[in-house]
């Protein structure tokens, strides 16, 4: 008898063992987001029901429905997303270091450009630049916002690279915040040489800069820290200058000004970095690249208001990105031509130039005056879908900083940059049309868990990563120093005119 006719005897007489189907085994994951409504901004703009998120790592490895997602993996830990928006985490594209402890300070009176020049470059220090970090990348965790982009200063540009141990602080501040996190440095405005006061505590001496040592010391922060912490950090170059009557560059030379201005652009291109400017205006783009040739795919532009049809057909043909920054004066000063810009096909993300003198790092607040402020302005409702306004600060904003195939959207092998936002609150319900919810109506304190690199920074509000009440302590102290150091405190009161009138005062 044959092995196979044995067998086949054996199972008819039933003493062989039936054929079972058993499972496919199942996959482990890390996290998994379960039964949310999940708002994907893939390619598709896929909005799940009762929708899941699996997350292995630092990255998703799957998105579908809860019943497929749950039949599939085995999870460490399961959020429950009832009753909530499960979508990629906003992306902030231009903010200013140092501004959240100068918060208000003389924004009703013509000091505020003078009060952060003497705070950035004379009052602060290593430890003043360390509790900012912290309080704002608290912030921003509490709003939702994973990736963000700053100046490292600002106000009158004071860019604080005259010695690395402030960057140093400063990243590895946000390092334990742990958002994803571009912290742009370069030189200052012209002219050169500019003091510095470097502080020993209470003990202080000046230090004259040079534009050379400022570029030193931006290398230097590349080479430590671009593409740290799991690639968290990054690092972008910035030109300050941008156009020969730039405030803050009266009496320097125009050859001078075109100088660094091109050698801060060759220290972007040496490392293959972001280069990023502040302020442009009417005319300044045509400038940069008539004059300098300085525009590109890799380059971010803030502001950007009172554009020509020239100019933005100069930004469309070098493939340069733009930020728009609705809540920022400059928006009031000259319009800012975003439906041009968009129909000629350039990429526009949005930045909340924050946190000073009087905006947040709420970019829900920010799509909610980017909608009206172009509405208003062109006086048609139907100007900037809440959708789009939605990519602005997701995939849009992701592909403005060269990022969008890491982060912007949530699909298998991006990064889990996730938050989570709460639609059970009496301003967001009845819970339908989640798309509305979240551009009209949600604000930043609607956030209840946020998720960077895979790593839950907070959960049901209360935030994981550093201890809040501690940073909040912090942060007061270093604020209330840097004042009595530069003998500023008097700004903290409140001016004359502020009640009682149809406009401040011209001072």
């Amino acid at each position: 008898m044959t092995l196979t006719v044995l067998c086949s005897a054996l199972t008819c007489l039933g003493l062989a063992s039936p054929t079972i189907d058993r499972p496919a085994m199942r996959e482990t994951a890390d996290i998994l987001i379960t039964h949310g409504t999940v708002i994907t901004m893939d390619a598709g703009r896929r909005v799940l029901e009762d929708g899941a998120v699996a997350i292995r790592g630092d990255r998703i490895i799957a998105v579908g429905t809860s019943r497929e997602l749950a039949a599939r993996f085995t999870a460490r830990q399961t959020i429950d997303a009832y009753r909530k928006v499960v979508m990629p985490g906003l992306i902030d594209g231009h903010g200013h270091a140092g501004h959240g402890l100068v918060k208000s300070l003389g924004m009703d009176t013509d000091e505020w450009y003078g009060a952060t020049e003497a705070i950035y470059a004379r009052g602060s220090t290593v430890d003043f630049w360390r509790a900012e970090a912290l309080l704002t990348g608290v912030e921003r965790v509490r709003f939702g916002v994973t990736t963000a982009l700053s100046y490292f200063g600002g106000g009158d540009m004071v860019v604080r690279t005259d010695d690395p141990k402030y960057g140093d602080a400063y990243l590895a501040a946000m390092d334990t915040v742990g958002i994803r996190f571009i912290l742009a440095v370069g030189p200052r405005r012209p002219p050169f040489p500019r003091t510095y006061v470097d502080w020993t505590g209470a003990t202080s001496r000046e230090v004259s800069v040079t534009f050379d040592r400022q570029l030193e010391v931006s290398e230097t922060l590349i080479k430590r820290w671009n593409g740290a912490a799991s690639g968290r950090l990054h690092l972008a170059v910035m030109s300050p200058t941008h156009h020969p009557e730039t405030p803050g560059a009266a009496g320097a030379p125009d050859a001078e000004i075109k100088a660094q201005a091109l050698a801060a652009r060759a220290l972007s291109k040496r490392y293959g970095l972001l280069f990023t400017q502040d302020g442009h205006s009417r005319g300044t783009i045509k400038w940069a690249h008539e004059q300098l040739g300085i525009l590109g795919p890799d380059v971010l532009l803030s502001h950007a208001t009172g554009m020509t049809d020239e100019e933005i057909a100069i930004v469309a043909k070098t493939g340069t990105k733009i930020v728009h920054n609705p809540s920022a004066n400059a928006a009031m000063r000259e319009p800012f031509r975003l439906v041009e810009l968009l129909d000629a096909g350039v990429t526009v993300m949005l930045g909340s130039d924050g946190v000073a003198p009087d905006r947040s790092y709420d970019m829900f607040r920010h799509m909610f005056q980017a909608m009206r402020y172009h509405r208003a302005a062109l006086r048609d409702p139907s100007v900037l879908p809440a959708g789009k306004v939605l990519e602005m600060v997701t995939i849009d904003a992701a592909r403005a900083l060269g990022m969008d195939q890491d982060i912007g959207s949530l699909e298998p092998g991006k990064k889990a940059d996730i938050i989570l936002v709460d639609v059970f609150r009496p301003h967001m319900v009845p819970m339908n049309m989640p798309l509305y919810r979240i551009a009209y109506f949600a604000n930043g304190n609607d956030v209840s868990t946020v998720l960077v690199n895979g790593r839950v920074l907070m959960r049901d509000r209360r935030v994981l990563s550093v201890n809040e009440e501690r940073v909040l302590t912090f942060a007061q102290r270093e604020a209330d120093a840097a004042l009595k150091r530069t003998g500023l405190e008097k700004l903290t009161e409140t001016p004359n005119g502020f009640w009682g009138r149809s406009r401040l005062p011209k001072r």
